[in-house]
């Protein structure tokens, strides 16, 4: 069982990536920003303990869909265990920043960079373009007019600067556009398009696609029969009006955006 109490952090301290759910429970445990947990008993991974993500950052995807899906930075501490090394179950966990799907990318971008695989890359500079393709792959932009793609299964894309575009096709993937005029689109399998900066727009083509904005943002979004059927309508619309609400994911359902839950 677990129980909550405060405790003072053992070392070492493993930095991880954890997903919830809208009310920041896991597995119908309450979790808090801020505080720190111990788990009651057995630790071991997919049996007992507090998990988190401790290898790529988008293997998150693999429990949690982007979309309605709320990010913590976390530590993990006290005993261990690990049977993958891309999910760690710890006796300790202390919940840290709350993140956006843009900010996962770039944690994930930091984490191939510092192994040196080519599993994705950062364009930095005006006009600049950068292009994931492998697996859990993550492309980031941050000069004005960038572009970032994503194609490999569960990828994620994300362009911060002014009128930057991030595209994400692979299925599960994520894209995140936070800069002025900024433009985000996802076209694979139940993926996941935000826009959050001013005058963007949001796109989802793929089945079960969902879309996402900030007040004043343009969403899109397709209704397909099956996930490589034919599409049954289409649903756009602008964030504040009709009813549509800013920081909820939508659905196009009969020709209409309809707000859906994680």
């Amino acid at each position: 069982m677990a129980a909550k109490k405060k405790t003072a952090e053992a070392t070492p301290v493993i930095r991880a990536i954890k997903a919830f759910d809208q009310n920041l429970k896991c597995r119908d445990f309450q979790f808090a920003i801020g505080e720190t947990f111990t788990h009651v008993g057995t630790v071991k991974a997919c049996e007992g303990g507090f998990h988190a993500i401790t290898g790529h950052p988008l293997a998150v995807f693999g429990y949690y869909p982007p979309a309605g899906t709320r990010f913590c930075l976390v530590e993990q501490s006290g005993a261990t265990d690990t049977d993958d090394g891309e999910k760690t179950a710890s006796e300790i966990l202390k919940v840290g920043q709350e993140i956006g799907l843009s900010a996962l990318v770039q944690e994930a971008v930091k984490w191939v960079q510092e192994r040196s695989t080519p599993e994705g890359e950062t364009a930095t500079g005006t006009r600049g373009a950068a292009s994931s393709t492998g697996y859990q792959g993550a492309a980031s932009s941050t000069g004005d007019y960038g572009a970032a793609s994503s194609t490999g299964t569960r990828g994620a894309a994300s362009s911060t600067g002014t009128r930057g575009a991030a595209s994400s096709t692979g299925d599960y993937g994520a894209a995140s556009s936070t800069g002025t005029r900024g433009a985000a689109s996802s076209t694979g399998t139940r993926g996941a398009a935000s826009s959050t900066g001013d005058q963007g727009a949001a796109m989802a083509s793929g089945f079960e696609g969902r879309v996402m904005g900030a007040d004043g943002n343009a969403l899109f979004a397709i209704e397909r029969e099956t996930w490589n059927g034919p599409i049954v309508s289409i649903a756009s619309g602008i964030v504040g009006q009709d009813g549509i609400k800013a920081g909820a994911w939508y659905q196009a359902k009969s020709g209409k955006l309809v707000e859906v839950q994680p």
